[in-house]
């Protein structure tokens, strides 16, 4: 093990985590007006109605392949009955499927914020690297996607990049695993760490936003001065109740 597995895979990894931390922290604290994805849907809403929903729905199941496939541990699945073919075959098919549709959503949302003017001049210089660096991070993990379906994947990643994940989290770095892992799957990492470091500094801090505060705040009462709406006699029938002001 040399010095650099050590920085790309101890260090790199933990400095990554420590600023999405701390970044959050800090952005909620003195930028809260600033805690938006800036929605741009007035300015234009076709291109929108397709690439949003493709790219939402197709990271939301990126993410929850993710999830498993580096939190779950082989034993376990082994464990259940499951077999590698299988696990391999599910992990490929739905993570193709969804790799291609985050993919294709991703590129109707860049060319819009690229070609319509008002969209474009809202986007920040933060917001304009992060979206290159997640393209990045999209297009290696959906290469390891295909190479795997094709029989080229090099090592089994739930032997090398799994349990090196679960060993950052567990405070006992495994860096010789990352090591033995193929090329595609480092890069796949080495970008998702720089995308985790600037995320808090990018629209992306949506994510953990949820309207909550919906469910508990008052109604709005709307009261109006004027005795008679409009310029026009109401029709029978609909006249004002109370007659009085409201």
């Amino acid at each position: 093990m040399n010095v650099l597995d050590i920085l790309l895979w101890v260090v790199l990894p933990y400095v990554s985590l420590a600023v999405f931390v701390v970044g959050h922290y800090w952005r909620y604290r003195y930028d809260k007006f600033g805690w938006t994805t800036r929605s741009t849907q007035l300015y234009e809403r076709r291109l929108l109605r397709w690439g949003s929903p493709l790219f939402h729905f197709g990271i939301l199941f990126v993410l929850v392949g993710h999830i498993v496939g580096l939190g779950i541990p082989k034993s376990w699945t082994n464990a259940v009955g499951l077999s590698e073919e299988a696990y391999h075959a599910v992990a490929i098919g739905i993570g193709a499927i969804a790799g291609f549709c985050t993919l294709a959503g991703l590129a109707v949302l860049i060319y819009r914020r690229r070609t319509v003017g008002p969209v474009f001049s809202a986007t920040t210089r933060n917001d304009k690297f992060m979206y290159v660096v997640l393209t990045a991070t999209i297009l290696f993990g959906l290469s390891n996607t295909v190479l795997g379906a094709l029989g080229h994947e090099g090592a089994d990643y739930r032997d090398t990049v799994s349990p090196w994940f679960r060993s950052i989290f567990f405070f006992q770095p495994q860096p010789e695993l990352m090591s033995q892992a193929g090329l595609g799957f480092q890069l796949h990492a080495l970008s998702a760490l720089v995308l985790f470091a600037i995320w808090p500094f990018t629209r992306l801090v949506h994510v953990f936003s949820a309207p909550l505060g919906y469910l508990t705040r008052p109604y709005i009462v709307y009261r109006s001065r004027d005795q008679q709406l409009g310029a026009r006699t109401p029709a029978r029938g609909w006249e004002r109740a109370g007659g009085g002001r409201r």
